[in-house]
């Protein structure tokens, strides 16, 4: 046999030889690890605090709660506790297991720690407690007299102790042509001093000599009419 077809029978006898292994690794391919699809793989919701589900206000350092105030109470790890309200009337909020608590007059630091010893005392073991403000009170003030839109109107958000009486006229329109802006009284009602009323010249607010009034919640304030 010439030397060339014997090396033919060589690399076939080969082919043979390592035909079967090819076969078996299509056969019985190598296992390989498992890896968990999207649809089997489950991902605990995540743990979203009172605060950024409400969009909680900014209030001011040493705010002290009142009534018609709205809150949310979170207790940390229970999601059963979890409160969105407004303080009633007269103050209290009702909260889960505890019923209705009286927090008009604190803090919300304070607020927490009244909610933390209660719960604390007879339900729950080292609670952790947070009051967040949602929104102040609706608390309104009064415009008459000569301006363009007399009526009553609710305070900005994040004035929660009052505006500027320059403020509170712009919000009802500005002044009449025949306002005289030096005969402005306001009248406020107080528990400690019951009827006052204030008789301001808002003229010279405008003409930047410095000073201002402040127009608290519940105030009404008049323009007079000028005389000439």
């Amino acid at each position: 046999m010439p030397i060339r077809d014997s090396t033919a029978v060589v690399a076939i006898a080969l082919a043979l030889l390592l035909l079967p292994g090819a076969l078996t690794a299509q056969i019985n391919p190598r296992p390989v690890a498992s890896q968990p699809s999207a649809a089997t793989t489950s991902t605990s919701p995540p743990v979203v605090s009172v605060a950024a589900l409400n969009n909680g206000v900014s209030a001011p350092a040493g705010y002290i709660l009142s009534a018609n105030d709205q809150v949310a109470v979170e207790v940390f790890g229970e999601d059963d506790l979890r409160t969105n309200a407004r303080l009633n009337g007269e103050g209290n909020l009702s909260v889960p297991l505890l019923g209705s608590i009286h927090l008009a007059g604190l803090t919300l630091t304070q607020a927490s720690s009244k909610l933390t010893d209660l719960y604390a005392r007879d339900y729950l073991v080292n609670p952790k407690v947070n009051v967040v403000l949602v929104g102040y009170a609706k608390r309104r003030f009064s415009v008459l007299g000569q301006v363009n839109r007399p009526g009553s109107y609710e305070m900005p958000d994040g004035s929660p102790g009052g505006i500027d009486l320059l403020e509170a006229i712009a919000m009802a329109g500005g002044y009449t042509r025949i306002a005289a802006p030096e005969r402005v009284s306001v009248r406020r009602h107080t528990a400690a001093a019951g009827d006052q009323i204030f008789k301001v010249n808002a003229k010279r607010f405008t003409r930047g000599a410095g000073g201002s009034f402040r127009v608290e919640p519940g105030d009404t304030v008049t323009v007079g009419e000028s005389i000439f």
